[in-house]
């Protein structure tokens, strides 16, 4: 059970697949590959270890209690913890596409795999994180910009540092339910699902961090991202400016700081720098 492991969820392709290559190659221990399908991850290990690379691979859908529940009693049988984790799964809609969806689905799907499936992997393995480890959020600067279209009352709650997990929890439900019935704006929610779900994330990264605080481990430091506008399947390959490479550099660098690191918890950061929520 000796070693250090770092784990990356839905990280077959993309910005995923970028952040695992690059911590086979910085970070002192194992790596895990998890991918909702077992033979596209598979396939994904085996091109990271054709180019000398030796990333592990796991099974892992977050929105399935039982797959979480497997990837746990993993890591707890042949490891004996966890060191790293990086929530990089997610769903986006392309936005040439997006109008095709009733907006009903882009609220329920964005919101139930970006935010309820980061919020259920980190309950289930934030409590086996080992001192001096390191978590990861991904998130999106487009939640800086849609929580300025919240009302005030939705700004301070989202922001405010004390907000416990179940208030959180509640927002996001009623955010849905307001969605399915076209009446989210009108309660002062945004109108960008993608953008709602990642303001979920953000809020959650400091309900985490502020429990990290409280918890007698040592130095973990629970951090979000924004990678930015990457050429990814979900964002498109014309315009995004950025590569997958160039988007995993901020979520690489916040799962290597230092032990001991400070003044770096509990924030978003973007090109490794923290930014204003």
């Amino acid at each position: 059970m000796d070693g250090r492991v770092a784990l990356v969820t839905g990280s077959n392709k993309g910005i995923g697949f970028e952040i695992v290559r690059r911590l086979c190659q910085e970070f002192d221990g194992i790596v895990y590959l998890t991918d909702i399908d077992e033979q596209l991850g598979q396939e994904a290990v085996q091109k990271l270890k054709s180019e000398g690379l030796n990333p592990s691979f796991h099974q892992l859908d977050i929105t399935n209690e039982q797959s979480i529940q497997a990837l746990k009693q993993h890591l707890q049988d042949k490891h004996g913890g966890l060191d790293v984790l990086v929530n990089n799964a997610g769903f986006g809609l392309k936005p040439e596409i997006r109008d095709n969806f009733p907006y009903a689905f882009q609220a329920e799907k964005s919101v139930g795999v970006n935010f309820f499936g980061t919020l259920a992997v980190s309950k289930a393995l934030l409590p086996i994180i080992r001192p001096h480890g390191r978590v990861v959020n991904m998130s999106s600067q487009s939640s800086n910009k849609a929580i300025r279209n919240c009302s005030a009352e939705l700004q301070a709650r989202f922001r405010d540092r004390s907000t416990k997990e179940e208030e959180l929890v509640m927002l996001m439900k009623k955010y849905i339910d307001m969605a399915r019935v076209g009446k989210h704006k009108e309660h002062g929610y945004p109108n960008s699902a993608y953008a709602m779900s990642k303001i979920g994330v953000t809020s959650l990264t400091y309900v985490q961090a502020r429990e990290m605080e409280e918890d007698p481990r040592e130095d973990i430091l629970v951090n979000c991202c924004c990678p930015g506008w990457c050429k990814t399947d979900s964002a498109g390959w014309e315009k995004p400016p950025r590569t997958a490479a160039e988007g995993a550099d901020t979520p690489v660098f916040l799962s290597l700081l230092p032990p001991n690191t400070k003044n770096s918890h509990g924030l978003m950061y973007h090109d490794r720098k923290p930014i204003p929520f």
